[in-house]
């Protein structure tokens, strides 16, 4: 190609760190951008012509959409990716996706059959998987530091409840308010498959108890945990959601037939990624303890250190393979890897509301195992899923008053934070 490629971003929020990658990378240049909210336009507007750069502003999708790209980026609601990725990819366009790749078991079968019609890249943006210690992991895996699998450990945890009001703006049917203690996985799953390189075959979900004051910020879901075997027979552990520590916690572990490694959960330890290989003498071996540093693209990627240096890279590996870079093409995550991750979390659901029963989970590479998903609607949003609705927690509860929307929406406006001492005061259910 004789020019930039044309990328499009679809949501300000949580797009703006694609758009940060954009304005930088050598190889792409930012073109349009979406957003519901003016002022998010009106952020991109000024840095754009800060930088002498011409971006398109759309306040609707259809516009957008019509737009000339190449490319789009979705940073769009998290349970509303897959409808916009299969239109993209049925207009020629190229797809990035942020967390999570879909909502249903049927949006996963007709995502997959999307990128196989279209022929065209998609990519699916779980960042934490070039974390500067999981892509070491992933990378010293690889080469054989610790053999093959037997155990591994993902956990992201993350009490959301002080930033509540700025997350979900009161909004009743805001994702997050109908989230089940499942379903946002793949922060602690996807590394485990990547690292890995294994598929998950089965999964065994659990909910904790929600949090007391859950209800008084407008939600009742628990925390999500599911036991998943791997096709070599591994078992893998997740754990994710607002359980109660500060800071918070992104941290994984793997055992192998050769040893182990795993990284720090604390800020007081002394390197954040530590691995134990055996010696030809059993249960004598060596450590080593460091703090890894970016290896593929460092220069560039030290440019982009939040979320633990890992926000270059999805954004850089889709735009390299769509160009056919080889290293891109091997580290890209692409849509049978990132259903994998997703629908771990949604049949752990389905494995919680019947009792922690084991789930078998499909390979949706093979086509001949897509029919039988592909009118499952089941979820917690009654326009997709009709009557498979599903209820947002395994443990009883009432209907959330609105008064208590009201209460979270004016601290939003406010802008300030709500914290463990105020949410809503009084009873936020129904009578």
């Amino acid at each position: 190609m004789d020019r930039k490629l044309r990328i499009g971003v679809f949501g300000g929020y949580r797009g703006h760190t694609m758009i940060n990658v954009l304005y930088a990378h050598p190889h792409a240049e930012l073109v349009a951008v979406c957003d519901k909210y003016q002022p998010l336009l009106d952020k991109v507007r000024t840095e754009a012509e800060e930088k002498g750069m011409n971006v398109a502003l759309f306040n609707n999708f259809e516009d957008f959409f019509n737009y000339d790209m190449d490319a789009v980026i979705l940073a769009n609601y998290a349970n509303e990716h897959a409808p916009f990725a299969i239109r993209c990819l049925d207009k020629g366009m190229h797809v990035l996706t942020e967390v999570l790749p879909c909502e249903t078991m049927a949006q996963a079968v007709e995502l997959i059959e999307a990128v196989e019609r279209s022929g065209k890249v998609y990519a699916y943006a779980e960042n934490y998987c070039y974390m500067n210690h999981s892509f070491e992991m992933w990378r010293r895996y690889e080469e054989g530091a610790i053999g093959e699998v037997t155990y591994c450990e993902g956990e992201y945890i993350h009490d959301c409840s002080a930033i509540w009001p700025n997350i979900t703006y009161g909004e009743r049917d805001h994702w997050r308010n109908r989230m089940y203690a499942t379903f946002y996985c793949t922060h602690s799953i996807g590394p485990m498959l990547t690292v890995t390189g294994r598929r998950p075959v089965q999964v065994v979900g659990f909910e904790t108890p929600p949090d007391p004051c859950s209800a008084g910020l407008g939600t009742v879901a628990g925390s999500g945990i599911e036991m998943i075997t791997l096709d070599n027979g591994a078992i893998a552990r997740s754990v994710h959601g607002g359980l109660k520590r500060e800071p918070s916690s992104t941290a994984y572990m793997f055992y192998g037939t050769k040893g182990m490694m795993e990284t720090a959960r604390f800020k007081e330890e002394n390197k954040r990624f530590n691995l134990y290989r055996e010696s030809d003498k059993l249960c004598i071996g060596d450590w080593e303890k460091y703090d890894p540093e970016p290896v593929i693209e460092a220069d560039m990627a030290k440019k982009f250190a939040s979320h633990g240096g890992a926000d270059l890279y999805a954004t850089h590996f889709f735009i390299e393979k769509i160009l056919g870079n080889p290293v891109a093409e091997k580290y890209s995550i692409d849509v049978y890897r990132a259903v994998d991750m997703g629908i771990c979390g949604i049949l752990a659901y389905r494995s919680i509301l019947n009792g922690n029963v084991p789930i078998a989970v499909p390979n949706l590479r093979n086509p001949e195992e897509r029919d039988a998903w592909r009118n499952d609607h089941a979820c917690t949003t009654p326009e997709v899923a009709g009557d498979q609705l599903l209820p947002p927690s395994s443990f009883p509860s009432k209907r959330i008053k609105d008064e208590v929307y009201d209460y979270v929406r004016d601290i939003w406006v406010k802008d300030n934070h709500a914290n463990a001492e105020h949410p809503y005061p009084g009873n936020p259910f129904e009578e």
